[in-house]
């Protein structure tokens, strides 16, 4: 039946390899469970409620992106869209926290319909071929600086805006030992190097007094009734309600494209013509996610960078994100043992899976300057903007602009031009 629903022989993978990667997956994107309750409950709401939702949702967007694309991506809860629900949204905007579920909502059941009629699906294939390597690219500098910053070895400094941290601190020290642990691990072809990697570092943390065993805590699952439904229509024909629907769709969109882009041309699960296999079931995963994640309270459910690294430990298939949902919803029970890994464990596993995305960089024609500069902008604008939908945007307008400035037109087609016009308006407004 395995074989059935996921062709593990088709894609070169085996059982073992799928519950590994998956088993790596999760582990690196198991800090959204107590990373989106702390950002949500700054908004006012119900935090043991919002680990609920995050979890069961994340679980059954994850299911889908199984069973109906059979592809080895996990979702969850984005990190950037649930700063914006909680800091700009609610605290800035004067929102209550039941009109910005209800501004999720909405866009949920957008999405869904842009993914049924395939729009989403053109966007992603509209995107020429030399910036879907250079987005893969991107995404690994991108990710490996979230572990980075993750572990304090990179810190903001309000002179330089960044600056490396305090290179004695334990964490650091911890995160630079996991980063030799598994870069040795890797070097002796050592199977599951990532996941032991993260593992053994977690098992030194005990002795740096980075991984803490729970004490007194409850195993019992908490309520999710105080965020369950809570939605507020009131102001929903506003411009500000317009405005705010606006931002979570444009930017989950072109998020979602740009990991989905991302991870699948690293895995080589791209196709030949560069377009997504199964692309419009992958996109349905994310928009049902953030239907039902906006019904059991929590922001915009979307696809992770972090499976990269189970796509680097061999998943090639839907039962290496069969195995993320599955420990999703196993963390509801044992939440305070998942919680036990420190970012220090995860942030070396980051910081290596970015070294494996980055090396997309050598396909990447660079003697065309109208190629090259727009993947360069693609790929720097990442990290430094903190954000996949800007290295998109600036990737694409360039692209186009270059193109047609050296009398190339014949290059664009009427879909990559649409999305530079209105990246262009939206970079301005």
């Amino acid at each position: 039946m395995i074989e059935k629903v996921f062709q593990l022989k088709e894609h070169g993978s085996s059982i073992k390899t799928e519950l590994l990667a998956g088993a790596t997956t999760f582990l690196t994107m198991a800090y959204i469970l107590i990373v989106n309750p702390l950002i949500l409950g700054d908004a006012g709401m119900d935090m043991g409620a919002v680990f609920m939702a995050t979890a069961i949702s994340s679980a059954i967007a994850t299911f889908v992106m199984a069973l109906v694309a059979n592809l080895p991506i996990a979702l969850a809860p984005g990190m950037g869209l649930n700063a914006f629900f909680a800091y700009t949204v609610v605290i800035g905007m004067g929102f209550s926290w039941e009109m910005a579920l209800a501004a999720v909502f909405i866009e949920g059941v957008i999405f869904l319909v842009l993914s049924i009629f395939d729009v989403r699906e053109r966007i992603i294939n509209a995107i020429p071929l030399n910036i879907k390597r250079a987005i893969s690219v991107g995404i690994g500098l991108f990710i490996a600086f979230i572990g980075l910053q993750n572990a304090g070895i990179v810190v903001s400094n309000p002179a330089t805006i960044i600056s490396m941290g305090d290179m004695t601190s334990s964490g650091v020290l911890l995160a630079f030992a996991g980063i030799f642990i598994t870069g040795t691990l890797l070097a002796m072809k050592m199977k599951g190097a990532l996941l032991l990697g993260i593992m053994i570092t977690a098992i030194l943390g005990l002795f740096t007094g980075n991984t803490v065993f729970p004490t007194n805590v409850s195993w019992m699952p908490p309520s999710i009734m105080p965020t369950f439904a809570r939605f507020d229509f009131s102001r929903i024909l506003s411009a500000d309600m317009i405005v705010v629907v606006a931002t979570f769709l444009f930017v989950d969109i072109f998020d979602t494209a740009g990991t989905l882009i991302g991870v699948t041309t690293k895995g080589g699960l791209i196709n030949e013509d560069g377009s997504i296999p199964k692309a419009k079931q992958a996109l349905l995963a994310d928009s049902i996610g953030t239907t039902v994640g906006a019904i059991l309270g929590t922001s915009t459910v979307t696809s992770y960078v972090e499976s990269s690294s189970g796509i680097a430990e061999g998943g090639k298939t839907g039962l290496t994100s069969l195995t993320v949902g599955v420990l999703f919803l196993v963390s509801i029970f044992l939440s305070p043992l998942f919680l036990m890994v420190p970012a220090a464990a995860t942030a070396s596993a980051l910081v290596v899976v970015g070294l494996f995305m980055v090396t997309g960089i050598t396909e990447i024609d660079l003697t065309d300057y109208t190629e090259a500069i727009p993947a360069f902008l693609t790929i720097i604008m990442m990290p430094l903007t903190y954000s996949i939908s800007n290295g998109i945007l600036f990737g694409v307008v360039s692209y186009v602009v270059l193109k047609a400035m050296t009398n190339r037109r014949k290059e664009l087609s009427k879909t990559v031009i649409i999305l530079a016009v209105v990246f262009a308006v939206w970079l301005v407004i």
